[in-house]
């Protein structure tokens, strides 16, 4: 090292330059091996189990028997089912992210300004179910909301009805039920995070000044803890657009989503080319709500969703 870069006071004395000289080689082995780190994780992981599954998927949807073509794009859009299937699946996801989001706002909020004895109880109840496979909420509802379930048959008993008074799981009801019941929880944890960081004083103030609940929730609260609210719904929309285990058991043979519909294109219509260039569809939206998800959360300092 020159010794231009070396401090005078350093470079006057040999013992404190060979310690200097020595920290900077030991600097300069500790990148390459994080390079090195790098470069294995790039190779070993990255490469073969998300890049090359990706660049595969992209390059089957505009690979023909002449070369390239975009005729499984066109196959795509100009089925006349594609439009009711991507309509079914916008209302699914803007009803059931839309409400989960209010909800899981609703719950944060009553958690962190209303607490009661069991918050803490619920809050980690809370925590541990997101954990939970999408799948099992589903069965759950069929065993106490379904034709056959214990709350339908114990209504049925207590009013001596003919038939059991509830049967809406199996299509759009049962699926935007299910999803909303999953993902709330999604919303509650950065929107308490958010929460969190705000500045109880000035509540306080608010408070003090006269301004009732409501008020205080809309002009102090929410221009306070939007950037967390926000990467939640985000995350929640992000979830719900990506759902396949809920749509299987509960969607009926006339609620095809996107997810349904690649899945019946790839397995029972064994169009592999329509079925990625779906794939690739629903991938580029996947990845603008994230890329917008991740512009928010940057704005909340990087808390919430980690």
């Amino acid at each position: 090292m020159s010794s231009l870069f070396v401090p005078d006071d350093v470079a006057a004395d040999p013992r404190l330059a060979a310690q200097f000289a020595a920290h900077a080689s030991e600097a300069k082995r500790r990148e390459r091996y994080a390079q090195w780190q790098l470069l294995f994780i790039l190779i070993v992981i990255l490469g073969p189990l998300v890049a090359y599954p990706l660049a595969r998927l992209v390059i089957l949807s505009v690979s023909a028997p002449g070369g390239f073509s975009l005729h499984a794009y066109a196959a795509f859009f100009a089925n006349p089912e594609t439009r009711g299937v991507i309509g079914t699946t916008l209302g699914i996801l803007f009803a059931s992210a839309g409400l989960a989001s209010l909800l899981g706002v609703a719950l944060a909020s009553m958690l962190f300004f209303r607490p009661f004895p069991g918050t803490r109880l619920l809050t980690r109840f809370l925590e541990l179910f997101v954990a939970f496979p999408s799948f099992l909420v589903a069965f759950t509802l069929i065993f106490l909301y379904g034709s056959q379930g214990s709350v339908s048959i114990g209504l049925q008993r207590i009013f001596h009805l003919d038939a059991p008074p509830l049967d809406f799981l199996f299509g759009i009801g049962g699926v935007i039920l299910a999803e909303v019941v999953f993902y709330a929880p999604f919303v509650v944890r950065p929107t308490l995070a958010s929460y969190a960081t705000l500045d109880m004083r000035l509540v306080e103030a608010a408070k003090s000044l006269g301004a009732n609940g409501w008020r205080v929730a809309f002009k102090v609260v929410l221009p306070l803890a939007w950037p967390g609210i926000a990467a939640g719904t985000i995350l929640c929309f992000l979830l719900t657009l990506n759902e396949f285990g809920i749509l299987l058991v509960l969607g009926s043979a006339h609620l095809i989503t996107l997810p349904i519909a690649i899945y019946s294109a790839a397995t029972v219509d064994l169009d592999l080319a329509t079925a990625a260039a779906g794939s690739v569809v629903m991938l580029a939206m996947s990845l603008s709500l994230y890329a917008l998800y991740r512009r928010v959360n940057r704005r909340t300092g990087g808390r919430n969703g980690r």
